[in-house]
């Protein structure tokens, strides 16, 4: 069951049309062209030390391909997810001769986790992408940061202390307030659950059984194949269940809360707000929302118009994973926007 209870979080965006589909040329020669890396021993795998409060730790990371000019660090959600449920990436980057970045942040799938809740802080997150980004050589020149769900949150949160560093920001399947989250979770998506669903749920957490066996199997059941991802339960992709089955959930109790259905308890990311300061991020931001996701799509589409030079991308067909049940709407729209950059 804890395969399915992950993900939350954050965006921030430009003008409000997508940007034009685009004719994908074949990878090229160079695209393809190890030579001369330093990771071709090892697949472009790569173990990097961060350094904490705590001591040093090592995150994982994977290169795929070879171009100088567009490299995208891949933030996935959780927290306390992996990057595996970012694998449909191989269908559409490799194509359009995209350098992409794997990577599990500290406490998630091959990077360490040193099992310590001081460590589990949006600060030192923050700057555990810094020292990510410095120790894989990106800069202005080519570094696009993909944030998805709270991975959202860190690439806005990232953007707002570190922007000079950024070529483009995309903020994937992700509101700029966990309040209005939560509102849109209560009162646009609750309500259409079956009532008496519905009314289950709200005794449970009144209760304060919101971690129980069957509190999450009602939302795992009736929320997450309308919200999360749009196909049963029994046909999500290979990749979304092997990323869920090794979620750190103790880590994403304590940031997100139980579940994907809002947020309730005392989850630490409940108050987060960023929607007043997106004026302050200048540089060229991809906002994606989705038709069915948990989060309010009108709420994405506004981080683009609140950003200085922002677009936002509307998956009509996705929910949450919109890289999985939007596929092409999805990364076609990405691609488009990085050749913009």
């Amino acid at each position: 069951m804890k395969k399915l209870l992950i993900l939350a979080a954050g965006l921030a965006l430009f003008a409000c049309s997508a940007p034009a589909p685009t004719q994908e040329a074949a990878p090229s020669n160079d695209y393809l062209n190890y030579d001369g890396l330093a990771d071709k021993w090892t697949g472009g795998a790569r173990l990097i030390p961060v350094e904490t409060p705590l001591g040093t730790f090592n995150v994982w990371t994977k290169r795929v391909g070879n171009n100088p000019d567009i490299k995208v660090l891949l933030l996935h959600g959780g927290p306390g997810a992996t990057h595996e449920y970012f694998e449909s990436a191989d269908s559409y980057f490799p194509n359009a001769s995209v350098e992409y970045y794997y990577y599990d942040q500290l406490g998630s799938g091959n990077s360490d986790n040193p099992e310590d809740p001081s460590l589990w802080d949006l600060d030192r997150f923050i700057d555990e992408v810094e020292q990510v980004r410095i120790a894989l050589g990106l800069d202005a020149s080519n570094f696009v940061l993909l944030g998805h769900s709270w991975g959202g949150i860190l690439a806005t949160e990232y953007a707002l202390k570190y922007q000079e560093n950024l070529k483009g920001l995309i903020i994937s399947n992700m509101q700029a307030s966990i309040p209005e989250y939560i509102d849109y979770a209560n009162n646009v998506l609750g309500p259409q659950l079956p009532a008496e669903v519905l009314a289950e749920i709200k005794a449970l957490e009144a209760a304060g059984d919101y971690t129980s066996e069957r509190y999450l199997g009602l939302i795992e059941e009736y929320y997450y194949p309308e919200h999360v991802l749009r196909r049963p339960l029994a046909e999500w992709p290979e990749p979304v269940n092997r990323s869920f089955s090794k979620l750190n959930y103790p880590l994403y109790l304590k940031m997100q809360g139980p579940s994907e259905f809002g947020i309730v308890g005392d989850a630490t990311l409940k108050d987060w707000d960023r929607s007043g300061d997106l004026h302050l991020i200048t540089v060229p931001t991809l906002s994606i929302g989705a038709q069915y996701d948990t989060m309010d799509p009108e709420g994405m589409k506004r981080i683009a118009e609140s950003v200085q030079n922002g677009t936002f991308l509307y998956c009509e067909n996705g929910a949450h994973m919109a890289m999985f049940d939007d596929a092409d709407t999805y990364y076609n729209g990405i691609i488009a926007f990085l050749g913009t950059l």
